[in-house]
């Protein structure tokens, strides 16, 4: 997800940073290496859930809120 692979644009990769760093605003707990290493919503919605105890629901509709509109 904020990973980057190989053949990306600047423009994707620039993106993709740019959401790496609104996520760890928004979840402080969430390490660089955290955010490299997830794939999707569910990954997210599970990291910030263990991170910070809150009821799964609530993390997870969050995420969603969260990922709408973002291109990965």
């Amino acid at each position: 997800m904020f990973g980057y692979q190989g053949g990306e644009s600047g423009e994707t990769v620039a993106r993709k940073r740019g959401y790496m760093a609104e996520a760890q605003q928004r979840w402080p707990f969430l390490t660089r290496f955290d955010v490299t290493t997830i794939h999707n919503e569910q990954q997210l919605a599970t990291m910030v859930r263990d991170r910070s105890g809150r009821p799964k629901a609530d993390v997870e509709e969050e995420v969603h809120a969260w990922m709408e509109g973002k291109t990965f």
